[in-house]
């Protein structure tokens, strides 16, 4: 049942520091099962976190993300927020759980990500990132203790540090010099966090970057260590590289973090991905794919895609997918979907989230459960099979 606004404000005053229980990990892979105790809940590890950029995951009620999708934490994004409506309204309000009614855990990033995307919109200096709003074009700094003020303001379960996150391919030189404003970045917002919530209720990650260099990554990694922070994350991934360096990244990098903090590889990935990270150690991810695909009628099944635009659904009586029990497959045919979307029907964006989020979630289960049950390396082998059968069917 979803929590009342009350019941909101009596959690709020009830938070406790966050910390990760380490329940298994596998001893072929790495791959980890743990929890992740927050303020608003346990969540269970690996993870797949849906995007809130504008604080409502898109096309898809809470009700129906907390109930029928049971998603125990999603994210949001402080730079949208702090341009609309604001951070200190959203503060007035008690903060983003009760501004947006959602009960559960909540990360925000830093806003480091629009930095990379809207590059045309700023400039970066020692200092933080001067840049324009994309709404109406005013100024703004964001500094490493601006977006630490931004989300303290949120009441984020867990804030991010600013960083800078470089486009691909990029020079040595130019990683390097990024690699060290990161880490100056992260220094003085984490010592201003520290000075401004010592009791540590909120968490606070910082981002490993240095582009696609293994050198430079393990630098970073060793320098934020220092921080004694109580998660740590990978960033600078799918900002245009080849899949394989994504996950070469990756897997490079988790070693170098703390065994016992959680491993968070920001904005990735795709489903036949999300394995490959768990296998590498990575116990956090999150990606606006299965939201915005679903969105543009692309939908994931086991087996394989599904454009449902496509005149082949036009008579199709058949759920999206046989095996998935979601409220969309339960209930209706691919002919529908079809037509609602051919249609340009709102409720489309509704069901076709929920069963590609659902999708996601499953896939997550199954590798959580593998892992605690000592199969996980069975279980992997049988997805990168089923994956090349798919592949080679597309071909």
């Amino acid at each position: 049942m979803f929590w009342s606004l009350q019941h909101l404000c009596i959690v709020c005053l009830n938070k406790k520091v966050l910390r990760f229980e380490l329940e298994a990990t596998c001893p072929v892979t790495g791959a980890r099962a743990g929890l992740l105790h927050t303020a608003h809940g346990i969540v269970e590890t690996p993870v797949f976190m849906p995007v809130g950029t504008q604080a409502t995951v898109k096309g898809i009620l809470p009700r129906d993300l907390a109930g029928e999708l049971d998603a125990k934490i999603i994210l949001a994004n402080t730079y949208h927020l702090y341009l609309r409506p604001g951070h200190e309204p959203i503060q007035r309000f008690g903060g983003l759980h009760r501004f947006m009614a959602w009960p559960r855990a909540i990360l925000t990033d830093s806003g480091g990500f629009q930095i990379f995307s809207l590059d045309s919109l700023r400039k970066v200096s020692d200092e933080g990132v001067l840049f324009r709003s994309h709404l109406n074009g005013d100024a703004h700094l964001f500094t490493p203790e601006s977006t630490i003020d931004a989300q303290l303001a949120f009441g984020s379960d867990i804030m991010m540090l600013l960083d800078e996150c470089l486009a691909y391919p990029a020079t040595y030189e130019a990683a390097r010099v990024s690699t060290e404003r990161t880490l100056r970045w992260a220094r003085a917002g984490y010592s201003h966090y520290l000075a401004r919530h010592p009791e540590r209720q909120l968490a606070c990650f910082p981002i490993v970057q240095g582009s696609m260099f293994a050198d430079l990554r393990r630098h970073c990694a060793g320098e934020l260590c220092a921080l004694d922070a109580p998660g740590y994350a990978i960033g600078g991934l799918s900002v245009g590289e080849p899949r394989a360096l994504s996950l070469e990244m990756a897997e490079f990098t988790a070693p170098f973090l703390p065994a016992g903090a959680p491993r968070y590889a920001m904005g990735v990935g795709m489903p036949e991905e999300l394995s490959e990270y768990v296998a590498r150690g990575i116990d956090m991810m999150d990606c606006v794919l299965p939201s915005r695909n679903a969105r543009n009628g692309c939908l994931f099944t086991t087996e394989g895609r599904i454009v449902i635009k496509q005149n082949r659904y036009k008579d199709d009586s058949r759920p999206l997918d046989e095996s998935c029990r979601c409220y969309t497959c339960r209930t209706f045919s691919r002919a529908y979907l079809r037509h609602l979307f051919q249609a340009s029907e709102m409720i489309f964006a509704t069901l076709a989230t929920i069963h590609n989020l659902a999708y996601y979630f499953d896939i997550m289960r199954r590798l959580r459960q593998a892992i605690l049950a000592g199969t996980f390396p069975a279980l992997l082998r049988t997805l990168r099979a089923a994956q090349t059968e798919k592949e080679s069917v597309s071909r």
